[in-house]
């Protein structure tokens, strides 16, 4: 029997996503064979409108592999050819569906370095975020399922009604909160062993409501790089390259990171030394998204927790620059609603959020109540 939801969610990607026209070229990459459904579904709906679908498949478990013992020279052939492939698209969709998130663990750090270099950096931050239509997205698989706690089914109940709400509705309600960003100078953020203070002024704010990503929700902007001083503790699990983190904790002078500890303290500072940029924070960013109320382990989740927000180590956003340039784009996210510790923040002396709840009169169209 067919399942409506793929169907919806691929026409809510190819439509509202990337907004994909007759005659225009998309790539369709998957990583990981569990989502060959919704593969399908997009190359049969793109094909309705007159576009020109091709399509990519990933296994972790084989690039793990080659990065195992990679050369320089291997990983810049690797990334010419995927390099023009993108070059030649249109419009793209990542969907992750990874049957083990931690595949890519062990991999020697100087590899990783080469990868995200030669690879990442060219074919997709620069390529495809600056110059393509893009959407990414994961699919529900039973790693997701178990990751999040749940059956199979439940989780997939959650998930499509996670990407599958009304992103037309979010995106009225976001515009009073991105007018105030774009009016704020100074914030001030304060929760559990939390109290940073830094300024947004004159870096413009944007509202991401699925033409990015699927799950989205989330209000974006930067600090001035040299502007944040004080101290972070997150308090949710995050990732990166395969390595996990807990109770990591940044101290800030001028904009740098002087200090930084976690549960892996020294992997960590190996992460913040990648190159000049990534002791510097390029993003910071509200998450809204009503029906994702606990961390999941995937940032793409995570980062949208109702009542968070995430403050980025290494590259600023294209649309909200500060700046900022590094190889790492790191999303580490801190939840603060009552269950997670509450917090406030502070827009130029203003309380704008406390526990997570929007306070301001023109911002609670933003509380879950409201979206949902």
């Amino acid at each position: 029997m067919k399942d409506l939801r793929i169907e919806k969610l691929a026409n809510k990607l190819l439509k509202h996503s990337i907004n994909l026209q007759k005659g225009e070229k998309i790539l369709i990459e998957i990583i990981g064979i569990d989502a060959v459904p919704l593969g399908k579904e997009l190359i049969k709906q793109a094909e309705k409108t007159g576009a020109f679908a091709y399509f990519n498949i990933i296994d972790y478990k084989i690039l793990r592999e080659m990065l195992m013992n990679v050369s320089e020279e291997q990983i810049k052939i690797y990334a010419k050819h995927d390099l023009q492939r993108m070059k030649d698209m249109d419009a793209y969709i990542g969907i992750g569906a990874t049957t083990n998130p931690s595949e890519l663990n062990g991999i020697p750090k100087a590899n990783m370095e080469l990868y995200n270099k030669h690879y990442m950096l060219p074919v997709h931050l620069l390529e495809r975020v600056k110059n393509k239509k893009w959407c990414i997205l994961r699919y529900p698989n039973s790693s997701m399922a178990q990751m999040s706690n749940m059956n199979t089914e439940e989780f997939e109940d959650f998930y499509f009604r996670v990407c599958n709400l009304n992103y037309d509705k979010m995106s009225k309600a976001m515009d009073n909160l991105v007018d105030l960003m774009n009016k704020t100078k100074n914030v001030h953020i304060i929760g559990k062993e939390t109290d940073l203070k830094f300024s947004i002024e004159g870096i413009p704010a944007q509202k991401y409501m699925g033409t990015f990503n699927i799950p989205d929700g989330e209000v974006a902007t930067a600090p001035i790089k040299t502007s944040v001083d004080g101290y972070i503790t997150y308090n949710t699990e995050t990732k990166y390259n395969g390595d996990s983190f807990t109770n990591i904790k940044f101290e800030f002078e001028k904009g740098k990171i002087i200090k930084a500890t976690s549960n892996n303290t020294i992997k960590l500072n190996e992460i913040l030394d990648t190159d000049d940029g990534s002791r510097y924070i390029g993003e910071f960013a509200l998450g809204v998204n009503p029906y994702i109320e606990k961390p999941l382990g995937d940032t793409l989740f995570d980062e949208k927790i109702k009542g968070s927000f995430h403050f980025t180590p290494g590259d600023s956003l294209e649309k909200s620059d500060n700046g900022n340039r590094s190889s790492i784009h790191w999303d580490i996210v801190s939840i603060q609603t009552l269950e997670y510790g509450g917090g406030e923040i502070w827009f130029d002396d203003v309380l704008v959020r406390k526990d997570g709840i929007f306070v301001l009169e023109e911002l609670k169209a933003l509380n879950p109540e409201n979206l949902t």
